[in-house]
């Protein structure tokens, strides 16, 4: 058996966001397809059509923005069927606009009824990964914090395949890490995967994890992915709504129901290291400098 590590970034414009996020959601190969279908019902069910089957992506800054909890609380909760009755009827409606320009009207329910679909999706989609034992992995940066100038793995991609490295490691057998990134401009990808490869081939940690975690990654497209999906809402939760010690930018208070439910997807690593037996490592961190040591030093 092997695991699927599915990548994707929230928060890389430093537009507006708190935290730029590295995340990834692990997927075992035999569990991944029955989760995708579960997903894709889900959506159904919700928006009464698949939304994704289309151009459209379920992209998390859509999906929970802060107008769609305002929308949402417009109205008392919707009966679920009703709600996915009314959230299909403002999509079609809002469809027709961009194709014929002449909008029909889009009632004030229809609107309510589709940013409470959205939050309770997001839900589901959570708990489906629970149920799935996906977990889930981070690196999180303040938007401020210094960048290395030296080309080489980020710390940020170091921290977060290391602590994939240690999951793998405590699983029976042995296990294999693939990695899935959302594509990237081919240029962009080309140095991503040079930088990996050395790292895998020439730093002393790199090799030691390059027996379970295959240096080479996938490359995909996320709108056609429903696992990438499912890591960009994680990315976007954590950055948005997710806090532990250190995290100093303030929340948004509308995500803390989701924010708990990304926290039971991490994994709790324990290590021998520092002269420690037990000491434990969570597949979430907080990396406020991403320069090497040296670079530190020497400015």
């Amino acid at each position: 058996m092997s695991h699927l590590l599915f990548l994707d970034e929230s928060g890389v414009d430093h537009r507006d966001s708190p935290y730029e996020v590295l995340a990834g959601v692990a997927i075992g190969d035999r569990e991944l397809w029955n989760l995708i279908c579960q997903v894709q019902e889900a959506e159904q069910e919700h928006f009464g059509t698949r939304i994704s089957e289309g151009l459209a992506e379920l992209k998390a800054r859509k999906l929970l923005k802060g107008k769609t909890f305002r929308l949402a609380a417009q109205l008392d909760p919707l009966p679920p069927d009703e709600r996915a009755r009314l959230a299909r009827s403002c999509l079609e409606k809002g469809s027709q606009s961009k194709e014929q320009g002449s909008p029909e009207a889009v009632t004030r329910a229809e609107l309510t009824a589709l940013a409470q679909a959205k939050v309770a999706f997001v839900e589901r989609v959570l708990e489906l990964c629970a149920r799935y034992r996906v977990r889930a992995f981070a690196s999180i940066v303040p938007c401020s914090a210094p960048r290395p100038t030296g080309d080489f793995l980020r710390k940020d991609y170091a921290y977060l395949f290391e602590r994939f490295y240690y999951f793998l490691d405590e699983q029976p057998g042995s296990e294999l890490g693939l990695v899935v990134f959302d594509e990237l401009e081919k240029s962009q990808a080309h140095m991503l995967v040079g930088q990996m490869a050395k790292y895998f081939r020439e730093t002393a940690k790199g090799k030691q994890r390059a027996g379970r975690v295959i240096p080479e990654p996938f490359f995909v497209h996320s709108d056609l992915t429903t696992a990438i999906q499912l890591a960009d809402l994680v990315a976007y939760i954590i950055a948005w709504g997710f806090r532990f010690s250190g995290m100093t930018a303030p929340a948004r208070p509308e995500l803390a129901g989701l924010a708990q439910q990304v926290s039971l997807l991490r994994h709790r690593s324990v290590r021998p290291m520092l002269g420690l037996e037990d000491f434990a490592v969570w597949s979430f961190t907080l990396i406020d400098d991403l320069r090497p040591r040296e670079e530190q030093r020497s400015r």
